[in-house]
């Protein structure tokens, strides 16, 4: 095992930056999620510690090694694709022991770790198979097996469940949980599902544009966001932005006014905001309830998604140029047309200066 130590990390293809100097600590087994939208950089950044991708500027550090220079091999990471890149011709058994063949490591000791690997992701029924004759889910075991097997410092995935149906990932985020608590090693991992880096992560890594939005617990990430690309990416369904002018600006608290002239007060340290500033008020779909107390809006249902245990209303605001989500339980009807009355409690608020920076809720 071994932390990941990156400072001022660069990646540049041609003219284009794709990272612009990333500084991250990752401790030695935990488990690190990059998330963020398509384009952002999460994977290249993957591509780099792992050593398939030179950098540009900065430093990779594994364990006590400064690994700029060295090949992926002498990194003592192993990576997991999303296409698993399991050899076609070779079964189960020959794709998991290629690696340690190669190393020329001795034959009794690669078919104790293969089955070893084999037990822990419950595929020894089919190392005899090839990949053609096994499912996305158990090809996904094999190619994890392989990485296991070489007994790495780090773990790097790269969106390993994407190919995946919705039923299959559920099953194996639990192996994948399961298998970092057993193992306790090192593990980074990609993806762009927010469900797999909420209940995967030690800490996950907010990236957007090539740079850290932030790093933090996941419930930290979503109770606290730092502004509000990360407030508008961590959620889903995402929170409600609604631009107000801030009336009443304190270190006790603030009042905002929507374009309708509703006031919400928001339970942030303003201290640093004054009245007739612009702002940005955001609020989760959950937070925003129909039978309560707190401040009100009024906001008309256009449509309504039930879905059993919950019902999603969207309706539409003057303040919002987007639809707002409210999550109703799922005895709660509510039909298009209708005007709800929507309660937001000042310490579920959220409030963004023009910069997008997040006031520090109390």
């Amino acid at each position: 095992m071994a932390n990941v130590s990156l400072s001022g990390v660069k990646k540049a293809f041609v003219a284009v930056e794709v990272l612009k100097g990333v500084d991250l600590d990752i401790a030695d087994g935990e488990f690190i999620v990059f998330v963020g939208p398509s384009g952002c950089g999460k994977s290249t950044l993957l591509r780099t510690i792992a050593g398939l991708e030179e950098v540009t500027g900065g430093q990779i550090s594994i364990g006590d090694r400064v690994v700029n220079d060295l090949s992926p091999s002498d990194r003592g990471i192993a990576m997991v694709f999303q296409s698993y890149a399991l050899y076609p011709h070779m079964t189960a058994y020959e794709n998991m022991a290629f690696g340690l063949t190669l190393a020329k490591t001795d034959k009794a000791e690669i078919d104790c770790r293969v089955r070893a690997a084999a037990e822990a992701l419950s595929i020894t029924d089919y190392l005899e198979r090839k990949p053609k004759a096994m499912s996305g889910g158990q090809r996904q075991r094999v190619a994890i097996g392989r990485a296991i097997v070489r007994k790495p410092q780090v773990f790097l995935f790269d969106e390993p469940l994407s190919n995946l149906d919705a039923a299959l990932r559920v099953r194996m985020r639990y192996e994948f949980a399961r298998l970092h608590a057993e193992l306790k090693t090192t593990m980074i991992y990609v993806t762009h599902d927010q469900v797999e880096a909420m209940t995967l992560a030690d800490r996950i890594v907010v990236l957007n544009s090539g740079r850290v939005e932030q790093v933090g617990a996941p419930m930290e990430l979503y109770e606290r966001p730092a502004n509000l690309f990360v407030a508008g990416f961590i959620g889903s369904p995402k929170m409600n932005l609604l631009a107000v002018e801030i009336s009443e600006a304190s270190a006790a608290g603030a009042v905002v006014k929507t374009t309708t002239g509703e006031s919400i007060r928001i339970a942030v340290d303003a201290s640093a905001a004054r009245p007739g500033d612009r702002a940005t008020l955001g609020v989760r779909p959950e937070h925003l309830v129909i039978n309560g107390g707190g401040d009100a809006l009024n906001a008309e249902v256009i449509f309504v998604e039930t879905l059993g245990a919950a019902t999603m209303a969207h309706l539409t605001h003057p303040s919002s140029d987007e639809t707002l989500t409210v999550q109703l339980p799922g005895d709660v009807g509510a039909n298009a047309g209708e005007c709800l009355i929507l309660h937001v409690t000042a310490h579920q608020a959220h409030l963004f200066d023009t910069e997008g920076r997040a006031f520090r809720r109390l």
